[in-house]
């Protein structure tokens, strides 16, 4: 790699967003940075500031400006229909949708592009979403597959839905998994551990879920499986609640589970490792998901993992995690009681499930993306 070039990116959810889309933007545009040619630059374009907190998690870098509209157009109307006249003006030679979406008329530009796309949750499973917002998300999609000239699945699961749902070919599609640190495989001190359970007051004995608290994840299979294991073992959500939040703690009253059941909202990423190092095991019952990086993060924190099936978590998690039914508690509570501590096998389930993991960790995803860039812009302006 030896070109210098001029790369426009959506960097809305990367001001905006504190995990998942926004993560992975901030996680690429720092590698980005780290291997690109010297004088290529990365233009982040963002409808506003958004939170400075996340700003701040991009490196300071001359090879990377966050750029905002130039035009007195509202800000959502501006990402979808003026982004274009904008990345024209500042001379971009390939334009990289992080989000799953280009603005209009990015075909006609003569710009190349290229657009991530993390799931179809929305086509897959409209029932999570409102309406019109499944059908305006739908609409947005097959624009956005039609105009871009080549799309990245972040899994194989992905891949599949893109062909099935999108209609797209496969040579147009490149499998490329996001990148995941290894930051959870490093071992806390005695003393994190310590200051962690004080501060959230855990429970002696628990099985941890990390992930946004919504109807989709269906943490309230593991909760209704609870009654099918020991007594002294709780479990311990840490996520973002929403509205079925209040259905799982409705069920936990009516049946007298509050005190195995704990809700841990707004935990920073620093206290997230030590959460899953005192845990026993790691649940995951989502009906959907485009990649599942908590079960990763759990396999590298030396956690066995029960998940469902349906979507990609097989993938994310290799075959010595344990799958189940979505809807099936009896399934749920066998499983995790298979990967408790003292359970048979547990320590041989982990390690090997430590070593599938490895291709996931460390395989360049900047560099792939990169060498993706220099092949679009070599095809150069289309008009």
């Amino acid at each position: 790699m030896n070109e210098a070039l001029n790369i426009g990116l959506d960097a809305k959810r990367i001001v905006r967003n504190s995990t998942g889309l926004g993560s992975y933007g901030r996680t690429l545009v720092n590698d980005l940075a780290e291997i690109a040619p010297t004088g290529t630059h990365f233009h982040l374009y963002a409808p506003d500031k958004g939170q400075e907190e996340l700003r701040r998690q991009i490196n300071k870098s001359e090879a990377v400006s966050f750029d905002y509209p130039r035009s007195s157009m509202p800000k959502w109307m501006w990402r979808t229909f003026g982004m274009v006249k904008q990345l024209k003006a500042d001379n971009i030679q390939v334009y990289h949708g992080l989000a799953g979406e280009l603005p209009v008329g990015i075909g006609r530009s003569g710009i190349p592009s290229v657009v991530t796309i993390h799931d179809l949750i929305f086509m897959r499973h409209p029932e999570y979403y409102n309406p019109i917002d499944a059908k305006l998300y739908t609409w947005k999609l097959r624009r956005t597959l039609k105009e871009a000239d080549r799309i990245i699945a972040i899994s194989e699961c992905t891949r599949r839905d893109i062909m099935l749902l999108g209609g797209i070919p496969p040579e147009r599609i490149q499998l490329i998994y996001q990148s995941c640190s290894t930051f959870f495989k490093l071992r806390e001190s005695e003393d994190k551990l310590q200051d962690v359970n004080a501060r959230y007051m855990l429970p002696a004995r628990y099985i941890v879920s990390v992930g946004t608290i919504e109807e989709r994840k269906n943490i309230l299979l593991a909760v209704k499986a609870l009654h099918r294991l020991p007594e002294d073992l709780s479990l311990v959500i840490v996520g973002r609640s929403t509205p079925y939040a209040l259905e799982v703690q409705k069920y936990t009253r009516d049946n007298r589970l509050e005190g195995r059941v704990m809700m841990l909202h707004n935990v920073p990423n620093a206290d997230l490792p030590a959460i899953y190092q005192m845990a026993e095991a790691c649940v995951y019952p989502s009906r959907y998901e485009g990649f599942g990086i908590p079960v990763i993060e759990a396999i590298q924190s030396g956690l066995p993992v029960v998940a469902c099936t349906g979507s990609c978590l097989e993938e994310a998690g290799g075959n010595d995690s344990i799958y189940v039914d979505p809807d099936d508690v009896q399934g749920m509570a066998e499983s995790i009681s298979q990967v408790l501590k003292g359970a048979p096998g547990r320590e041989q389930r982990i390690e090997r499930a430590q070593r599938y993991i490895h291709r996931f960790e460390g395989n360049d995803v900047a560099g792939q993306i990169m060498a993706l860039y220099e092949q679009l812009a070599k095809r150069g302006n289309k008009y």
